[in-house]
């Protein structure tokens, strides 16, 4: 495969690596993104790899919460700049199509298309309609919809509509309840946790970090004796940052979110639990 300067320059976008080590582990994965990344992490190269890719795309993230709060949407809607993206017409624009989602109960592309928004129009029909006024590709690009029956839905988004979550949580909904589901909400979108707790993380992730973590020890030369210690270390911190409930709150130092909700439970006699959680960022990859 070849390996271009654009190829070059995305690996570089993720990892912080230098061009000539991104070059490098380009032409020894053959052009494989993730193995040259993974690559790089061995040798101590990518200082930070950024989990999400770079923002590709305009647009933006909107969400719609149901009246009982049992159901909630969040939508991710593209236009091609950020001049369209941050007038008010595309932003009601966006509102709308995130209302129709909730009303379809699905997170299906199809089904919101079709669905009808406040004007009577179709979200589709609305779609072909701003693109002819602002002369820009629009595309709802994706969607989804929780529900909790025994609980309720929070959700944040953050100012300029480029990062949304919403949460699903079991127990009592009262006014407090959904004020602290809101400021976890908030959590995900600044924190970005690939699951709520450990058994949402894939053991085939935890053997690739393992892998990593030894590779890194070896090449600095750690004693035998002592690297498994340190590579259960650097899981459990792994785990510490990528677990939602073991996450330091980020309004409170030294408080993970599972001791946050502990002491809310006891002091409002709720039972409130995380079971669902989505986290959109404008311009992502979506897997």
């Amino acid at each position: 495969m070849e390996i271009t300067l654009d190829l070059i320059k995305t690996l570089r976008n993720k990892t912080g690596a230098g061009i000539n080590d991104c070059k490098k582990a380009l032409e020894e994965a053959d052009g494989d993104m993730e193995k040259a990344i993974e690559l790089l992490r061995k040798k101590g190269a990518a200082m930070a790899v950024k989990r999400a890719d770079k923002i590709a795309n305009e647009g933006a993230i909107k969400s719609s919460i149901a009246d009982d709060r049992k159901s909630g949407a969040i939508i991710e809607v593209n236009c091609e700049t950020d001049f369209v993206s941050k007038g008010d017409e595309f932003q009601k624009f966006a509102e709308d199509i995130a209302a129709a989602a909730l009303s379809t109960g699905s997170g299906e592309l199809e089904k919101i298309l079709s669905a009808k928004t406040g004007n009577g129009l179709t979200v589709k029909e609305n779609i072909d309609s701003i693109m002819g006024k602002v002369g820009e590709k629009t595309e709802l690009k994706r969607a989804k919809y929780i529900k909790v029956d025994d609980g309720f839905v929070a959700g944040y988004i953050h100012f300029g509509s480029k990062l949304g979550a919403l949460i699903g949580l079991k127990g009592k909904a009262d006014d407090e309840s959904m004020k602290l589901g809101n400021s976890i909400a908030m959590q995900v979108v600044a924190m970005n946790p690939q699951a709520i707790d450990r058994s949402g993380i894939p053991e085939s992730v935890i053997e690739k970090e393992k892998d990593i973590y030894r590779t890194v020890a070896k090449n600095e030369n750690k004693p035998e004796k002592i690297m498994e210690t340190i590579v259960n270390n650097k899981v459990e911190r792994f785990y510490q940052d990528n677990c939602l409930l073991e996450q330091e709150y980020i309004n409170e130092s030294g408080k993970a979110i599972k001791e946050l909700i502990a002491e809310f439970n006891k002091k409002n006699g709720n039972t409130l639990e995380i079971v669902s959680m989505v986290r959109y960022q404008l311009g992502e990859e979506v897997k």
